[in-house]
């Protein structure tokens, strides 16, 4: 018995099997059971990785005297914890001028790099001028010299400019970084160009758009520049150890390898200076860390 279809109804056509259904509603996002164990694996690893020597160190510096560090399974958490040998660096050495000399050479390296970078990667990105692509392919090329290459003709110029065994000597050659106007560059050029355009036709010079329109929506990466400056300078040991010479003047990095030659047979107290250190990086990225994570969406225009 053969079925009359009417021809003037369209086709309907069949319907698809649940299954079927069912991928398409959830997406390319869905994640199985076992991804999502895969996922959280990874996590604790790199956490593991990255958190866990820090961790180690605290729990190192906190431990009594009488405690055994070197135990055959780690034991993270101190029996007797104790803060005396934080107490006991800073009766030993003077960390707080050391601190202090850090602190000095990290601000004149943030300031240099915020206002340099901003200045040099505005001028890269905004204005016209004769060299421009040749000065954008130099500070491209720079970036491919390590640092250890340029550090003799570094110390030669700081020296001819009578600035060794000075603090600002330690500070001048990381005050603008390559890698920092990059940054700015990026951040500048991601800006649309009718704004400069609206602001030239109401009569704006360069110097204002800078200010007024640059800056304004390029906070985040200036806080990442920020961030980026002060940590290498706070970190830096190399360079202060090359260009100072009075103990009065040596940076907190510098002033803790007496930790590591009078006491090396107690990782306690090394421990415990290398907390010391680390506490102005926290403060820093807990003060600037909500810019820091809008750096990534910078470009967008604010009214």
């Amino acid at each position: 018995m053969s079925v009359v279809t009417d021809p003037a109804r369209p086709a309907v056509a069949p319907e698809a099997p649940k299954t079927v259904r069912r991928r398409r509603s959830s997406g390319f996002n869905s994640v199985s059971p076992r991804e999502k164990v895969a996922r959280y694996v990874l996590l604790v690893f790199v956490l593991l990785i990255t958190i866990g020597p820090f961790l180690w160190q605290l729990s190192t510096s906190l431990k009594g005297s009488g405690e055994d560090i070197y135990t055959r399974i780690p034991r993270l958490l101190p029996a007797q914890p104790t803060f005396d040998h934080y107490k006991e660096v800073t009766d030993t050495i003077p960390v707080w001028d050391y601190a202090r000399n850090s602190l000095v050479v990290a601000f004149l390296v943030v300031g240099g790099n915020v206002i340099g970078s901003s200045l040099a990667g505005f001028a890269l990105s905004r204005l016209q001028f004769r060299g421009r692509k040749i000065v954008l392919g130099l500070f491209l090329a720079t970036l491919v010299l390590p640092g250890e290459v340029t550090i003799i003709s570094q110390y030669v110029t700081v020296r001819e400019f009578g600035l060794a065994n000075t603090l600002f000597g330690v500070a001048l050659p990381g005050m603008i970084g390559a890698l920092n106007v990059l940054l700015m560059y990026n951040a500048f050029r991601s800006l649309p160009v009718e704004v400069d355009q609206a602001a030239v036709v109401d009569g704006a010079n360069a110097w204002q758009r800078f200010l007024y329109i640059g800056l304004p929506s390029v906070r985040g990466t200036i806080s990442v520049v920020a961030i980026f400056a002060f940590i290498g300078a706070w970190d830096d040991f190399l360079w202060p150890l090359i260009v100072l010479t009075d103990p009065n003047k040596y940076t907190l990095t510098v002033g803790l390898q007496y930790l590591s030659g009078t006491f090396s047979n107690n990782p306690r107290l090394i421990a415990a200076g290398t907390m010391i250190a680390f506490i102005p990086i926290v403060i820093v990225f807990a003060t600037l860390q909500r810019f820091f994570f809008k750096g990534v969406e910078e470009g967008a225009v604010k009214g």
